[in-house]
Formats: C-alpha cells, sequence, structure tokens
C-alpha cells in the first residue's frame, strides 16, 4: 500500500451531523496524496458522450474518513481493510471521495447536486475550480437536479456562514418526498441531534427559496431525465435515468457510498443510510436494471472517472470504469 503521511483533524459534532448525518467528532486523516491512494491519476475531471449529449464528471474531493468500528453494520475494520485492498486502494482510511455529474445538451448545463462547496471536509470543495478547468462556466448552469438533501450533495447550493445562494438564477428541481421530509419543522423531534443540523439548514435555505421545484412521480424532470425512486439512503433519495436516443445513463448518487465496498458487497449497510435495508434493495434493484440494460452508471462517491458500467458477480456485483 501506498506510506501515507498522517495528520489528524477534528471538527465539530455539530458540523459533522449537518453535513453527514453522523454523531461524534470526525477524524479526518490528512495526506496529499489523497487521489494517488485511489489509484487515480490525479486528473479532475472526465467527458464521454452519451449519445448527442455529453457528460463531465467533476471531482469536489475527498473525505479521508477515519476507521471506525459502526461504520459498516457487521463489518469489522480489518473485512473493510481487506476489501480496500482488494481494490488497490489505500486501507489506511476509508476514501471517500465527491464527484459531481454534468450533462450537456446544446448550449445547456444540467447538474446532478451540488458538491460539498467545501462545507463538508477539508479536503473538498473543488469543484468550482474544477468546473472551470473542465471548460463549464458555472454561470450556465441554470438547471441542478438533487437526488437527495444529505450536505455533501446540497451544500454547495448555500455559501458558509451566510446561506446566500450560489445558483440564483437555476431552477433546482427536488424530490418532493425529500423536499418535504426535511422542511417538515416537525421533523427535527423524530431525529437523533446529529441530523437536526441538516434539517434546520434545509428549512432556512431550500425550503424558502422561490427557484426550488418539487416533482412527484415518474415523468421527465426535464427533457430526457426521468427519475428512479430509490429510497432508503433518505426517504426520497433518486436516481435518474438520462436518455438520448437509445444511449442510457443512470446517475445512481448514493445508492452506493465507495465501489470497493458496497458495489462489490451490495448487502453492507453504512451508517449513512436511514432505512439500511431499504437501502440494500434500492441498490440492488437499481444495480440488477442497470447490468440488464448494460447502461452507464455514475456514483457520487466512486471517485474518478466516477462512471462505468457493472456486471453481476456471484452476490455482489464488479464496477468497471469508463476508459
Amino acid at each position: 500500500m501506498s506510506s501515507i503521511t498522517r495528520r489528524n483533524l477534528v471538527i465539530s459534532a455539530a458540523t459533522a451531523g449537518a453535513a453527514l448525518g453522523l454523531g461524534g467528532p470526525i477524524e479526518f486523516i490528512g495526506t496529499a496524496a489523497a487521489q494517488k491512494a485511489l489509484g487515480t491519476d490525479l486528473k479532475k475531471s472526465k467527458s464521454f458522450k452519451l449519445g448527442d449529449l455529453q457528460v463531465t464528471t467533476v471531482y469536489d474531493g475527498i473525505w479521508e474518513k477515519a476507521h471506525d468500528a459502526n461504520f459498516i453494520k457487521g463489518v469489522s475494520i480489518d473485512e473493510t481493510k481487506k476489501a480496500l485492498a482488494a481494490a488497490k486502494q489505500t486501507d489506511a482510511f476509508v476514501p471517500i471521495t465527491f464527484t459531481v455529474t454534468i450533462v450537456k445538451r446544446g448550449n445547456d448545463y444540467i447538474m446532478f447536486d451540488s458538491g460539498t462547496g467545501g462545507q463538508a471536509s477539508p479536503k473538498a470543495g473543488e469543484l468550482a475550480a474544477n468546473l472551470k478547468a473542465a471548460g463549464i462556466d458555472r454561470d450556465r448552469i441554470k438547471t441542478i437536479i438533487v437526488t437527495h438533501y444529505h450536505g455533501d450533495h446540497i451544500f454547495g447550493l448555500m455559501e458558509k456562514g451566510t446561506n446566500a445562494q450560489v445558483f440564483l438564477n437555476a431552477e433546482i428541481i427536488v424530490p418532493a418526498a425529500e423536499h418535504k421530509y426535511w422542511s417538515d419543522p416537525a421533523v427535527l423531534a423524530k431525529l437523533p441531534e446529529a441530523r437536526q443540523g441538516l434539517a434546520k439548514r434545509v428549512q432556512a435555505t431550500l425550503a424558502t427559496w422561490k427557484n426550488v421545484r418539487p416533482f412527484e412521480g415518474g415523468k421527465e424532470v426535464v427533457k430526457g431525465i426521468r427519475p428512479i425512486p430509490a429510497h432508503g439512503h433518505t426517504p426520497g433519495h433518486t436516481a435518474y435515468l438520462v436518455t438520448s436516443g437509445r444511449n442510457q445513463l443512470i446517475v445512481s448518487a448514493d445508492a452506493t457510498n465507495i465501489p470497493a465496498l458496497f458495489v462489490r458487497h451490495p448487502t453492507w449497510q453504512a451508517a449513512f443510510d436511514q432505512d439500511a435495508d431499504m437501502a440494500v434493495a434500492s441498490r440492488k434493484k437499481l444495480f440488477d436494471r442497470a447490468v440488464a440494460d448494460g447502461v452507464i452508471v455514475t456514483g457520487y462517491h466512486w471517485g474518478l472517472p466516477g462512471a462505468g458500467r457493472l456486471k453481476k458477480d456471484g452476490s455482489g456485483y464488479v464496477y468497471m470504469p469508463i476508459a
């Protein structure tokens, strides 16, 4: 494995809870070799064609998560390390990356989620710079489709401290079930303390913004893009099917966390999943569909290239990144 120089940084439980829905302080292990440890080549974006569309996955950074016996239900730290090593990734920490999917149709850009805004990990928040490097003008992103309301997916919509909108002129399309759940003031009494900060921030921002459009049902949310319910990770977590002619892409968001763990072992239950059993069922259903249809899939925590195809392998799946 790569030699890792460690520097520990602890952020408050309140900040961690707001961004990631976990209780207690989170330990971040710093290293200059973050992407190298993942086996990537330090590129910050990847583009490919999907019929008439151009798809670009853009790297926003990494959370170098310290190992935690409670991270995966019933799975030891040693088992987690073995799974990471088998995928030729560092086992010094759990390398959770953040990668945003953007679709270009003609001159229009459609972005799925918004990145961390540099508010979920000290080694994340690169989206704006990496969009520019990829030739994507952030001001031309007029449609943002949200998969769910965890902070690492929506904090890029709002400025740290002020909550001012970053994409003031964009339409923000959100699953109605997700929006209703987090926007309801009564939800605070039902949530553990660590998740209350996130709900309060949603209620101060997305619940009041005039450019937020909740949707219900399975109709297209914009031309060529349909929702796929994938609940469990959160109550309204939603994947999306992007179609151009006969070409299809599934934006799977957090149907899994990193492939080495949760694609290879789809029954493993992460601490992030609000209803873990439902999350596993949604994951298998979505991935079986991807395998059967042979479509490209993107994953928010898959690192670059952040897209590939899946194949069934015993009780799990194999992730085959695009070239």
